[in-house]
């Protein structure tokens, strides 16, 4: 660059003297300031094409990082950066004009807050430079600028994210005022409102005209900004427009505080995905359905079976009954009676497996230590299962006391071994074992039971195992994997009815050629074991003399008629009723009545448990015996019935109803 001068004058050399600077040099020296002196030079690179520095203070190192630099010319220190301070200090030097600026030393990575102006005239050649560094300054600006630009960055990500979302995204202050709102949130509710919200606005000032819209809204809202975060679904829309059932997400909206500054939502149109868990539930339910009628029509097929065979044994018995009498053969008799009777028992059977799978079977339950069972019952399950089974007990210390039905749970492990000896055609073990079991809220859930303590009864074998494929069908009635004639597949339904109805479980546990475990779960009972009772029939003496009123009701009228003339024979006085209002009449009316015997299910508006308490009220004390074939098991308080009252489950044997009414008459 041409100087302002028409020819620049010869330039002095690096020594010539510098009169006005040694006077202030101690100044100088104390400053914390870099300061130095440069004289430009001419070179091979042209007029003015470098310089050499000619002065510097003490403090000149310390803030530029470069000793001893007095002597040292810049395109020797700097080659590759000499030609911008050439520059920059070229036009303070040809104008006067002083500059300040910052700038990085590139040899050493520091800033520098520079100021430069010229020393005398031109032809003096002298800038002098004034300097501190900056560097820290300067990286933590930079470092800001990085997160500024971070942040930045960020909320255009987050903008672009929340504009681009399927969601509808709302923010308001504390007054209930758009702090932001996404585009898809306003189209939204212009579409079911007809209103254009905007940041700035209130929701419930562009409602105004529509109250219960606003309050419905508000109503949300409000929750929110209370400080609560929730999800709620609900539907919203004026009902000329269109309304749309939406999933809210709603959260607080807090400042670095943590005070609360407003709140604000995430929204989602789920009414379709609401249709079609519909479309899924009906599905499901009709799937539910399908398999519950198969289950019904293995039900009534193999009961029909199994009844149609039992029917045809008992009416053919009968008839031939019929032929021998007529024929006078009545030695033939006494045969086809015992086949009848037979058939009857089988079906009694039947029907009280049945009703243990639906859970309707009349129990009388009570407070049991189910070890003090196992000694009898191991015995008559080894005389069941023959001399080629080996049967072993595991009866655990401490067993607690559990509520049931002691005759259904011996039933039912009776039912359990022989399952367990047909699984074993060539013999093997059958392990009967008791525990106590904590259930947590997992375990017990895995289970299908609530958390607890239960009393254990499991019943393994060495067996054959189930396969996986049949495993979540053994307990459906009816269903059996042995062969047509050796089983009815009732047993093990008949184990889980029991199991569920006294208020617990049974698990099946099984491995192809390992063997198989079947483990009842009961709840455990706190309260002391009860004293056994003796309940079973007793003799009848020969020329015993009964006597006593009884009145007997039952809406049946061949069990009435076989229920009275039965207690004629042995010398009872029998009054009888269709119904509970006429039985209480007729008690009220009559003299002397000793017991009553009544169904518990009867016509009439009063069950037989309520003939009982009413019976009662008039007179305290009375003796009732209740017949049932239906498990109206509720109705006797689960079998907690009062002192004096007994139970006896239809069908029944005349012995068995003689021998309950001598022992409450006694």
């Amino acid at each position: 660059m041409t100087p302002p001068h028409d020819s620049p004058p010869a330039a002095r050399g690096t020594d010539a003297p510098l009169p006005r600077f040694d006077r202030y040099r101690a100044l100088f020296d104390a400053m914390d300031e870099g300061f130095c002196i440069i004289r430009f030079l001419d070179g091979p690179h042209g007029p003015l094409s470098d310089y050499v520095h000619v002065e510097a203070n003490a403090a000149y190192a310390a803030n530029a990082g470069i000793p001893n630099v007095v002597g040292q010319r810049l395109r020797e220190m700097v080659p590759d950066e000499a030609d911008a301070w050439v520059a920059r200090y070229g036009e303070v030097l040809r104008t006067g004009r002083s500059i300040r600026f910052e700038q990085e030393l590139v040899a050493t990575g520091r800033f520098l807050d520079l100021s430069a102006f010229r020393i005398g005239p031109f032809e003096d050649r002298l800038v002098a430079v004034l300097f501190k560094d900056v560097t820290e300054r300067r990286r933590a600006e930079e470092a800001l600028e990085a997160r500024v630009a971070a942040a930045l960055a960020e909320r255009r990500l987050l903008a672009e994210l929340v504009e681009g979302t399927d969601a509808f995204v709302q923010v308001i202050d504390m007054d209930g005022r758009w702090l932001a709102i996404n585009r898809a949130a306003a189209a939204e509710l212009e579409r079911i409102f007809g209103i254009r919200p905007a940041v700035g606005l209130r929701a419930l000032d562009l409602l105004a005209d529509r109250p219960d819209h606003a309050a419905q809204v508000a109503a949300v809202w409000n929750r929110a900004l209370a400080g609560e975060a929730f999800v709620a679904t609900a539907t919203f829309g004026d009902e000329a427009r269109e309304r749309r059932t939406y999933e809210m997400r709603f959260n607080v909206l807090r400042d670095d505080s943590g005070r609360q500054t407003g709140a604000y939502q995430f929204v989602y149109d789920v009414i379709d995905r609401l249709a079609e868990q519909a479309r899924l539930a009906e599905a499901e339910e009709a799937l539910r359905q399908a398999q519950k009628m198969e289950a019904v029509g293995q039900l009534t097929g193999g009961l029909a079976h199994d009844f149609n065979n039992l029917l045809a044994g008992i009416s053919g018995a009968l008839e031939m009954i019929g032929v021998r009498m007529a024929q006078g053969r009545g030695a033939d008799v006494e045969r086809y009676l015992a086949a009848a009777q037979g058939a009857t028992r089988r079906a009694a059977a039947l029907t009280h497996r049945l009703l243990a799978f639906s859970r309707r079977q009349t129990l009388s339950p009570t407070a049991t230590v189910i070890n003090r069972l196992l000694p009898d019952l191991v015995e008559l399950v080894r005389r069941t299962v023959g001399p080629q089974f080996e049967v072993e007990t595991v009866a655990s210390a401490g067993l607690w006391t559990a509520l049931v039905d002691a005759n259904q749970l011996e039933n039912a492990i009776l039912n359990l071994c022989i399952n367990a000896r047909d699984a074993m055609p060539h013999g093997g073990r059958i392990t009967i074992e008791t525990g106590n079991k904590w259930m947590d809220a997992r375990t017990a859930a895995e289970r299908g039971l609530d958390p607890g303590q239960y009393v254990t009864v499991s019943v393994s074998d060495t067996g054959t195992g189930i396969a996986k494929d049949v495993i979540d069908r053994v307990f459906d009635p009816f269903f059996t994997t042995k062969p047509i004639g050796e089983g009815t597949g009732l047993g093990l339904s008949m184990v889980y009815g029991f199991a569920r109805q006294s208020h617990g479980h049974v698990r099946l546990y099984s491995e192809l050629g390992q063997g198989t475990t079947v483990c009842i779960y009961l709840p455990r009972h706190l309260g002391a074991e009860d004293e056994a009772a003796d309940v079973g029939t007793l003799p009848l003496v020969e020329g015993e003399e009964r006597h006593g009123t009884i009145l007997v009701v039952d809406d049946e009228p061949t069990v009435r008629m076989l229920v009275v003339d039965a207690l004629a024979d042995r010398g009872y006085a029998c009054i009888e009723a269709a119904d509970g209002p006429s039985g209480l009449r007729l008690l009220e009316a009559a003299e002397g009545v000793d017991l009553v015997i009544t169904d518990v299910g009867l016509p009439g508006g009063l069950n037989g448990r309520q003939v009982a308490d009413a019976a009662r009220a008039m007179r305290p004390g009375l003796k009732v015996l209740f017949i049932t074939g239906y498990a109206e098991n509720a109705v006797l308080n689960h079998g907690h019935i009062e002192p004096g009252m007994e139970v006896l489950t239809k069908p029944f044997a005349v012995e068995e109803l003689a021998s309950r009414v001598a022992r409450l008459l006694r």
